[in-house]
């Protein structure tokens, strides 16, 4: 098959790509930062662009049976700050995707939301796909129309889309001084003997899912005629004060916390349920959090 991963540079793309590669697909990547050094890139097509570029869809589109979109020029905070570039990257930006995707006649599109974000201060846990969609960042307001006109665009007839939402995906391969990515950050801080900064009283609660679970999950979803929105996450809620706790423990390392005031946009808790994925797909996640852990260690340490 031939597939199109936007954004297959970055954490989740690129492990993505290596699990299409290895499966025999043929991969075309376009992503706007230089090939990754630590990926092997053989035998696909790399293309560094943005993926709005009308001449480079143009160019890769016509043959393509999938496309997968996990390309983001913000998190969470860096969204908040500047929410114009936020719509014009990210919601605009989809819209030349799908516009092109029209053009060459391609009907498929795997898109990765944001389980973290898109449901706000949920109203119970865990959270199912049909809780209300109530972001309160503008990181979650634009993933949410970005799903709204996927559904519309669904129903006009000429597009089958599938929607993921990743909670917070951690795993070999994710940058240690990155924006976002707490057990990378925290694993990073701890192979350097720092210690880490937490955003309010440490109590806030995320779903941690490991990167092997969320690929397996994606793939599962785009070869279905599922046209749905599946949550991705491990269905157990670890807060920060806990996963610190737990980095201590796997690592042997101290890991001091600093407490720094709450930042508004930040949801309290999330857990995702994810049943759906389970009666759907057949999918269920694997690795345990303290098991993730030791085995991105183990990684950070042997590189």
């Amino acid at each position: 098959m031939r597939v199109l991963v936007i954004g297959g540079n970055g954490f989740i793309g690129s492990r993505l790509m290596l699990a299409l590669r290895d499966r025999g697909d043929s991969v075309i990547v376009v992503d706007r930062f230089p090939a990754r050094t630590d990926v092997d890139w053989h035998e696909v097509r790399y293309l560094q662009a943005d993926f709005h570029d009308h001449d480079v869809l143009d160019e890769v589109l016509p043959g393509v049976q999938q496309v997968y979109h996990s390309a983001s020029c913000t998190v969470p905070s860096t969204a908040d700050a500047d929410p114009v570039l936020d719509i014009q990257g990210n919601l605009l930006g989809t819209h030349a995707l799908l516009a092109a995707m029209r053009r060459h006649g391609v009907r498929r599109i795997c898109y990765f939301s944001s389980g973290g974000t898109v449901y706000g201060n949920p109203q119970a846990i865990p959270v199912a796909e049909s809780h209300p969609l109530a972001p309160i960042s503008s990181y979650g307001i634009v993933k949410v129309a970005v799903e709204r006109y996927l559904g519309m665009f669904q129903r006009q007839g000429w597009l089958d889309p599938v929607v993921v939402r990743p909670s917070n995906p951690y795993g070999p391969g994710q940058a240690v001084d990155g924006a976002q990515g707490a057990v990378a950050v925290f694993l990073g801080r701890a192979l350097t003997g720092q210690g880490v900064q937490v955003w309010g009283d440490g109590e806030t609660v995320r779903d941690y899912i490991f990167i092997d679970d969320l690929i397996r999950l994606t793939l599962l979803a785009a070869d279905s005629a599922c046209g749905a929105a599946f949550n991705a996450g491990s269905g157990v809620g670890t807060s920060l004060n806990d996963l610190c706790d737990r980095v201590r423990r796997g690592t042997g390392q101290a890991l001091v916390a600093e407490y720094r005031e709450g930042r508004a946009f930040d949801v309290r808790a999330i857990v995702l349920d994810v049943s759906r994925a389970w009666r759907e797909l057949g999918w269920a996640p694997k690795v345990d959090i303290d098991t993730g852990i030791q085995l991105t260690w183990q990684a950070l340490i042997t590189t």
